[in-house]
């Protein structure tokens, strides 16, 4: 059984599918990849699909236990195995992920995945901050003193002047994007830029990686250039 774990948002929060060899060694891998984010996954709502793994009542209970211990809430777990589906019912968690809403619109094509997205539909001010394990989008302006932390890309449909880190969590192909890019601070991954230097008037821009580099370009329709 591969050793890695995958952690997606999803609509609900956050799905960890477990890698791990045995139920002690997933949990604790799992477990030491949250606490080494800090308090970037704080407060969310998590789903587990344990693969080949089938713990009984007491190990979801502590699974349970220990996530609470760190902010985090275990609402759902995804198996195939009847015992194992039992023992998560017994303790009131979901077995499988909400299905969409009746009348909602067809689903998307296969080939187009997503991950999960936070929108605030306001300006942030001194002293705002929005932290999400996935996509920020934000309907408004972000002031100096304001800070934004995404696991994945940051959109601004606004002037962007405080702090962002846009793909939090290492993924380097994460996105800044502002119809005004004039940020305090800008990181992408583990790479940081104080200053981007502007060319002319405002101007939609999109900020990216590039060879090591935070490169940003005029902002144009028609969505990220393939990898």
């Amino acid at each position: 059984m591969s050793s890695t774990l995958a952690i997606k948002g999803i609509r609900e929060g956050l799905l960890i599918t477990l890698g791990g060899s045995t139920w002690a060694e997933a949990l604790e891998e799992m477990l030491a990849h949250i606490d080494s984010k800090g308090d970037f996954f704080l407060g969310a709502r998590i789903a587990v699909r344990l693969g080949e793994h089938q713990p009984g009542a007491a190990e979801l209970a502590e699974l349970r236990g220990r996530l609470a211990k760190r902010g985090l809430t275990l609402w759902a777990v995804l198996t195939d195995a009847p015992a194992v589906l039992a023992a998560a019912q017994s303790l009131a968690l979901a077995t499988a992920l909400p299905s969409p809403p009746a009348g909602s619109d067809a689903p998307l094509d296969s080939a187009m995945t997503g991950t999960g997205a936070v929108l605030v539909e306001s300006t942030l001010h001194s002293g705002n901050r929005v932290q999400y394990a996935g996509h920020v989008v934000i309907l408004g302006d972000v002031n100096p003193g304001a800070e934004i932390v995404a696991g994945g890309h940051v959109i601004v449909w606004g002037t962007l002047r405080g702090t962002v880190h846009a793909g939090a969590d290492g993924d380097e192909h994460a996105l800044v994007c502002a119809l005004d890019l004039s940020p305090m601070q800008l990181r992408i991954a583990g790479h940081a830029a104080t200053s981007l230097p502007r060319r002319g008037s405002p101007q939609p821009e999109v900020v990216r990686l590039r060879q090591g580099n935070l490169v940003a370009e005029v902002w144009k329709p028609g969505g990220r250039e393939p990898k």
